[in-house]
This record gives structure tokens, sequence and C-alpha cells, in this order.
């Protein structure tokens, strides 16, 4: 049964505080991602700081390979767990108002100032940001390659970091027939996915994976957050997300994670050190080193997403002080943040603060205005909650719902 938006779980499933653990965890390394990539040398983003650093590109380069594959195996589980306490159709309505509704709030006003300064940075357009609402609200056009916003192509509009969310909502759309499959004719399928043990845990999801990388990469090569013509990602995130869906009701499925937990962590150590040699050693993508590379990198990718849930099973897999408010708190975070990030960076970039001073202050002001815009403002304003993914009311959970054990609140 359900209460307030979350989920009361039954005896034999118990609390998941782990997944809503590592959930905010892994929001806050996006956020200090974006922070990064204002920094990182030689990778494009809306805008650059001048005090751009190579050595940025290791821990950048390593978390890429998984920060967000993570993101969309936890969503999947998100719909595992509500799954059978809605029907299909309201479990979509649901989904489409969770989703939908700060999706468009936030690219008309949330996000607007990133393609503002992005333009403004670039020189295309003039100062004067009331000007450019004006235009921007009303779909007029802009300058050639005023933004480099992710948006579908035929919209002025952009939705920049917050792609994720229409690609959670699509694919949540289409599990649902699929999770209908799965409890009926395809029952067995999931059921052998959930009884996978041992090496078979990386062997067999990450052949998919694979077979996207020889097949489907070739014609959709790069990544475009755009909905549209995106194949090679949807495939890829799609099936990530389908995993998630299948290993969140399978509790020997954890259990068998948390008893590998030491080994998945070596292998993974293990799978990136090989990625990294084999990209060292040529670019052939169609020779035997490059299928190795991409063996290896599919394969750290999964192990990778496998520790974190094993570790966290183990360790964060219990009540956790200030969780439930960091659990509410953090998808305003993820809307607010790469805002305030772009306004702060540049800002603070005209005043040559220097490499040390500049990101300290950039960082802080990202997560204190993220702390203060959902505290001060968001959290106490009914009006404004559902524009950032909140129900109407802030209700604390009731003792008596305490003692019977919430599990994991509806989360995208």
């Amino acid at each position: 049964m359900t209460k307030n938006g979350a989920i009361i779980s039954t005896a034999s499933e118990g609390r998941r505080y782990d997944i809503d653990a590592l959930r905010v965890l892994a929001f806050c390394l996006l956020i200090l991602y974006h922070v990064g990539m204002f920094y990182v040398a030689d990778w494009g983003w809306h805008i650059k700081s001048a005090y751009q650093a190579v050595w940025l590109k290791i821990p950048m380069s390593f978390v890429n390979q998984w920060r967000m594959s993570l993101l969309f195996v936890i969503s999947g589980l998100a719909v595992s767990f509500v799954w059978g306490r809605y029907s299909g159709l309201k479990l979509a309505g649901r989904r489409v108002f969770r989703l939908g509704v700060p999706l468009v709030f936030g690219m008309a006003f949330v996000v607007a100032p990133q393609p503002y300064y992005e333009a403004l940075s670039k020189g295309v357009i003039e100062p004067g940001f009331i000007d450019f609402m004006q235009r921007y609200l009303t779909m007029q056009d802009f300058p050639g390659e005023a933004w480099i916003g992710e948006n579908i192509a035929t919209w002025t509009w952009t939705w920049n970091h917050l792609w994720y969310l229409p690609y959670v909502l699509l694919y949540t759309l289409l599990l649902i027939p699929i999770a209908a499959f799965l409890d009926g004719p395809g029952a067995r399928l999931r059921q052998a996915f959930q009884a996978l043990r041992g090496p078979w845990l990386v062997l067999v999801p990450v052949v998919p994976l694979y077979l996207y990388g020889v097949f489907v990469y070739p014609s959709f090569p790069y990544i475009n957050h755009s909905l549209v013509g995106d194949g090679y990602a949807h495939a890829m995130y799609g099936t990530l997300f389908l995993y998630g869906y299948m290993i969140g009701r399978a509790p020997a499925f954890w259990a068998e994670l948390k008893r590998l937990r030491t080994p998945l962590l070596m292998a993974a150590v293990m799978a990136y050190a090989l990625f990294r040699i084999l990209g060292m050693m040529g670019d052939d993508a169609t020779g035997l080193v490059g299928h190795l590379e991409m063996l290896a990198s599919y394969s750290n990718r999964w192990l990778w997403i496998l520790t974190l849930f094993a570790w966290a099973h183990h360790a964060l897999n219990r009540p956790l002080p200030g969780l439930r408010y960091a659990t509410d708190a953090v998808f305003p975070w993820y809307i607010l943040h790469q805002t305030i990030t772009v306004v702060a960076g540049y800002e603070l970039s005209r005043l040559a603060l220097g490499p040390v001073v500049e990101p300290l202050l950039v960082t802080a002001l990202t997560i204190g205005g993220c702390a203060l815009g959902y505290e001060l403002v968001i959290r106490r304003t009914p009006v404004l909650r559902p524009l950032f993914g909140l129900p109407m009311r802030d209700k604390l959970r009731s003792a008596a719902a305490e003692r019977r054990g919430i599990l994991v609140p509806e989360q995208p």
C-alpha cells in the first residue's frame, strides 16, 4: 500500500534506505561533476572558466563511465518499488505530472539563464536578461550557435541538464506494458535475470550493452540528449532502466551483491585499468583492440554500478541522520544546480580571482544556492513544490507509518 507518495514495504522486503542514500549521493556527484565541467580542460560546455585544469580529466573520465547509467538503473528501481501499487494508467499519469511539470517549468524559467549567459559569453546577444526572456519565452529565433543546449531540434527552448527527465519519462511509459508482460508470460525471463549469480551477474547484462556498441553506436556516435536521433543513448539507458526494474524486488539478488561486494570492487578496479590501457593502444574501433576496449568499457560501467549497489546495501541500508530530508531535497537541488553554477561561474570569472578562490566560490555558491533555495523558498511554498517535483504539502511521516516501514519514496 502507499501513503503520501511513499511505499509501505512488506515484511519480507524491509526498508531500502540504501537506494535512497545512493540516489542522493549520485545526484550530489552529478552536481559536482557539472561544476567540474566549468574547469576541465578541452571539454566543451556552455561556458568555461579561464582557469582550466588538465588533471580534472582523470577523475571526471572515471565517473563519466557510470554516473548517468547509475541514475537510470536507480530510476528503474524506483518504478519496480511502486509497480502494483497503481494501475498502469494511473502510474503513467503520476509520472507525466511528476516529471513533466518540472521539465516544462524548468525549461521556461530555471534553465533560461544558462542559454542567456552562454550566448552572452559568445558575444552573439547584447546584455539584457529581460529582453532575452521576452524573446526566449515566445520562442523567437536567436543567432546561429547562440547555445548548445540539448532540446528537440525545432524548439528554441532548451532543457540542458534536465534532459534526464524526458528520458526517464519516456522509459517509464514504455516500461508499463513491458512490466505487465514480465508479470505474466515473461515472468520466467525476469526470474532468470534475478537468479543470476557469481560471474553471470556481470557477463549476462554486459552482452546487450556490448552489442549496442557494435551495431547501434556506429549509426548514433554522438549522444545528443535531444530525445530524437539519440538511438544509442536510448538503447543503453533504456536497457539499464529495465535492469533496474527487474532487480528491484529480488531480495536474493541483493543478498548475492552484498556477499560479492569485495570481489566486485576488485573486478571493477581491474576493468577500469584494462579499459584505460586498451584506450592507449590505438583508435581502431573495428579491430581486436577496439572490441576489447569496448567490452572493457561496458564491463567497467556495469561492475561499478554493481559495486556501488553492493556496498550501499552493506553499509547504508539503515536509518541515517538527515536521509529523509536529503531524499526530498535532492530533486529540487538537481533542477537548480546547473543554472547557479553557470551564473556564478560567469560572474565570478570576470573578477580574475585565481585558480583556487574562483572554483571554491563557484562550488560554495552552487551548494549554498541549492540549499537556501530549497529550504527557504521551494520547500515552504506550496505552489512551487510541484514545479520542483514535490507533493503540494510537506507532510511528515507518522510514527505508525515509520513502524510499518516505509520503503523508498516515489522518486524519478
